[in-house]
């Protein structure tokens, strides 16, 4: 298997993306803890989905948003593991609204967890893998931050935010034998885009060229690639999956 014997920590692990990720690492042997913010079961079924695959598996609730929480889960998922090989900045939500009628408490929102959160984690996790010489970094953008999309200001700043600051941290980290790219998703089929109109779904589907939205083991398949031992000379990049949305 690609993943033996390698840690990961996927944020946000409990639900659509993240947890897709998580079960694709773990199928290919790595070690996968998940954070979550507040579903308990949901976490604890991911858990078990894990070990299912015969490998270890946990999961610590956190909040990414905070500086030092977020360290506190890194350096307790290498503690229960012995190390730290691959994390995956999935953690994110939404506040949509037009700018007009966005209030601070919404951008603050979605810029702390979705962007602030990816160098809280960050930063914690590469004083482990310096150590190590050794890190796959995997950011979880979005084609939002590529084009702009009516109603996410704060969305799509934070996910271009994430683009920026994976090259700066491919260029610091890549002497050291680590890697960091992002994964710019399209529109895919999870609990966060469920609740929108019927009407609008259609619209974007006619733009996609594969015709079919994406759903969340599309994104999953790129990070395993990405976290794998095939991926070493690729850095600094972003690889957007979105059927051919943005061409």
């Amino acid at each position: 298997m690609l993943l033996n014997n390698r840690v990961a920590l996927v944020t946000g692990g409990s639900r659509g993306i993240g947890k897709a990720i998580a079960l694709a690492l773990a199928e290919q042997g790595a070690s996968v803890a998940i954070s979550y913010k507040s579903n308990d079961e949901a976490a604890a079924a991911v858990v078990e989905g894990i070990e299912s695959y015969g490998g270890r598996g946990a999961a610590f609730r956190s909040d990414v948003a905070g500086f030092e929480e977020a360290a506190e889960l890194v350096d307790a998922v290498a503690e229960r593991f012995g190390g730290l090989d691959i994390l995956v900045n999935n953690a994110g939500i939404t506040r949509d609204t037009l700018l007009l009628r966005m209030k601070e408490e919404d951008w603050d929102g979605v810029l702390d967890t979705n962007l602030k959160g990816v160098f809280n984690c960050t930063r914690a996790a590469v004083k482990i893998m310096m150590r190590q010489r050794f890190g796959r970094i995997i950011n979880i953008a979005s084609v939002a931050g590529l084009s702009g999309i009516p109603g996410q200001a704060n969305y799509a700043a934070a996910k271009a935010g994430i683009m920026g600051f994976t090259r700066v941290v491919a260029r610091e980290f890549g002497s050291r034998g680590i890697t960091v790219n992002s994964i710019a998703p399209g529109f895919i089929d999870t609990d966060m885009t469920s609740g929108l109109q019927d009407e609008y779904k259609q619209g974007i589907l006619q733009r996609i060229p594969v015709g079919r939205f994406g759903v969340p083991e599309d994104i999953a398949a790129v990070a395993v690639f990405l976290a794998g031992p095939t991926s070493g000379y690729i850095t600094g990049q972003t690889v957007v999956v979105d059927g051919g949305l943005t061409i």
